[in-house]
């Protein structure tokens, strides 16, 4: 089994994540964004949408991060991703909620446009527009998440106990660091993110994201 990735890409660092915690058996295979190795043709051959990650297991193939966990979890009999329907279902709706609503004006809106040029609006009032929308969306997503989806209780997303919504979660979230988002008006999230941090790979999976984050400290972001 072999999964193509990028170790500052936000959805390949999910999988990363889940893999050093399970200690899932698996060929990692970086694609190098920054020297546009996944615009290749040997690479667009594979995936024609040319992002990452994806999983290649013998003939099968999956380029979608949340389809990629669920399948990773169900392979190998993870207990966060438990059999019981409707406990499925919830973590289901928390990596769709995630992935729609949420990551779409975070990532796309508020971060992604302030850091790559190919997605920098073409004109500077479209670019503080856009800034605008995804942060304004963000702050509303943030305190659905914080006051209505963890709550005071939840140590993670779905309960007490880590599931795979919390390996595709918790690397969005962390993605607005790179901008120095400050979660401490949403006591819940810095909990649970906390919580993630504290887990034993989660540093390590990070590292490459850290240094670019690193790379960019003496920059100005709008930020939340």
């Amino acid at each position: 089994m072999k999964i193509y990735y990028h170790p500052v890409s936000t959805t390949s660092r999910m999988l990363m994540l889940f893999a050093a915690e399970t200690d899932l058996k698996a060929d990692f295979k970086v694609v190098d964004l920054f020297t546009g190795e996944h615009l290749q043709p040997a690479y667009a051959a594979l995936n024609p949408s040319c992002m990452v990650p994806m999983l290649e297991d013998g003939d099968f193939r999956l380029t979608e991060s949340s389809a990629i966990l669920k399948y990773l979890a169900e392979k190998t009999g993870s207990p966060a991703y438990p059999a019981d329907l409707r406990k499925r279902a919830k973590i289901n709706e928390m990596m769709d909620w995630l992935n729609t609503q949420f990551y779409r004006d975070y990532g796309y809106g508020l971060i992604y446009p302030q850091l790559f040029p190919h997605l920098r609006r073409p004109s500077d009032e479209l670019q503080a527009g856009t800034i605008a929308w995804g942060k304004d969306k963000a702050k509303g997503w943030l305190k659905i998440l914080d006051e209505k989806l963890i709550g005071p209780k939840n140590a993670y997303l779905c309960g007490s106990e880590v599931t795979i919504a919390d390996y595709f979660g918790a690397p969005i979230l962390a993605a607005g660091e790179i901008i120095r988002c400050n979660f401490s008006a949403y006591p819940n999230i810095t909990r649970w993110l906390n919580n993630m941090k504290a887990r034993t790979n989660w540093a390590k999976v990070h590292q490459a994201f850290n240094d670019l984050a690193a790379s960019v400290k003496d920059a100005t972001f709008e930020s939340i």
